[in-house]
């Protein structure tokens, strides 16, 4: 399946995503609108049970499109730009099946944004991160301001956004923000062996755990529990479940059908 600025590709049981807006991938509208049809389709099949999202040549994603930008003449119409981000990558957080970034270059503003709306963040080694918005005297409005302190702290995620600084992959792997740190030539082949190690989970409790941890972060620590509960005595009720354990009683591996 083939889009203007995106490749999509299916694997067995993976879907890859690919950003392909050369020179560097900047997430224009097009490109934005490109994504969500991937997704779209990803989400829609039934086949997937796991996507990977990936930049073309060096960059992951260099950043919004600096000229639509620059086209804003109200208010109103930066709200909307940023809503529209916003929809987009709200849909990739709250997908039920595992969404991977796998962060080949330049991860920068909209691109980092990207990034941090996957479930999981696999990174080159060369890879470089970064919210750079307060450079052009902008904030990010993708999700930066919010995601990235839920996923380092506060006071790091403040200094990220003040200053406009690039950071290695090192630096980023070592504040939590990236998962596992490869090679140039091993990541994709890194992100597609994970894809696929989850892929042979069950899809139904995949989506129950996404679920469960979406739904926890703006929750008590006992409503939270009560949510898990509520989701682990729906899970417990599929054919999933039963294969599960009567897999782990027979001593072999499970062949999960997602019911």
């Amino acid at each position: 399946m083939q889009f203007e600025r995106v490749r999509y590709e299916k694997g067995d049981r993976i879907a890859i995503i690919t950003i392909n807006h050369p020179p560097v991938n900047a997430l224009g509208g097009q490109t934005l609108r490109d994504l969500e049809l991937a997704l779209d389709a990803a989400a829609a099949d039934d086949f997937i049970k796991a996507i990977i999202i990936t930049g073309e040549g060096r960059f992951f994603v260099a950043g919004a499109d600096i000229k639509e930008i620059n086209n804003i003449t109200s208010q109103e119409e930066g709200e909307r730009l940023a809503q529209h981000g916003q929809r987009i990558f709200n849909k990739i957080e709250q997908m039920s099946k595992p969404v991977i970034a796998a962060i080949n270059g330049a991860a920068l503003g909209g691109g980092m944004e990207l990034a941090m709306a996957c479930h999981l963040r696999l990174a080159a080694e060369s890879a470089k991160l970064g919210q750079l918005e307060i450079n052009l005297g902008i904030i990010p409005g993708y999700g930066g301001t919010q995601r990235l302190p839920r996923l380092t702290n506060k006071a790091i995620a403040l200094e990220w956004l003040l200053t406009g600084a690039t950071y290695s992959a090192h630096e980023a792997y070592d504040l939590g923000i990236i998962n596992h740190l490869y090679p140039d030539e091993q990541l994709m082949a890194e992100a597609e062996k994970l894809a696929l190690k989850i892929a042979a989970k069950g899809g139904i409790a995949l989506a129950k755990i996404i679920k469960a941890v979406n739904l926890g972060e703006n929750l008590t620590l006992q409503e939270g529990l009560q949510v898990e509960a509520q989701l682990f005595g729906e899970v417990v009720m599929t054919k999933d479940k039963e294969e599960g354990v009567q897999a782990f009683l027979e001593k072999r591996a499970p062949i999960f059908q997602d019911k």
